[in-house]
């Protein structure tokens, strides 16, 4: 949930392009993020250089760096830890396998990892915001939906 709670945070910080700082009340209130867990994420997101805030009754958030050179990988591997999906092909926090030497669907997860990592990393605030929202259609699309659990 953090990540989620920041990305949304973030993107209506981004949205305000006039860096009118926005209370941390409006900010949880405009997102539907508990406030007190807001004021958590943004001290973190303050610590890495995403958001500036100013204090007193006209204060609040805005981001200290321009949308374009904000990346969502950064912002998921700091708050998720790692993008891959399964250890034994994480960089950052990689565990052997006892089936490593002979394991051939790890071939796939790390394909799957690059291509995760090359999309986060490749998509800034500003990119994404310049997308339209995903339709209810999209994500129920027959073409991609043929096994059970997707």
């Amino acid at each position: 949930m953090r990540t989620d709670y920041a990305l949304r945070a973030l993107f209506f910080l981004a949205e305000k392009l006039d860096r009118v700082p926005v209370s941390i009340r409006e900010l949880a209130d405009r997102n539907n993020i508990p406030k007190r867990f807001l004021e958590q994420i943004m001290l973190e997101m303050k610590s890495k250089g995403w958001v500036a805030s100013l204090p007193g009754k006209n204060g609040g958030y805005f981001l200290s760096r321009p949308p374009a050179q904000i990346s969502l990988g950064e912002i998921v591997r700091h708050f998720d830890g790692l993008l891959a999906p399964i250890f034994c092909v994480s960089v950052s926090e990689y565990e052997s396998c006892s089936e490593e030497k002979k394991c051939r669907f790890r071939r796939v997860l790390l394909n799957i990892r690059n291509h995760v990592a090359k999309e986060m990393d490749g998509s800034t605030l500003d990119s994404v915001l310049k997308e339209t929202p995903v339709s209810r259609t999209e994500v129920f699309d027959q073409g991609f939906i043929g096994g059970a659990g997707i």
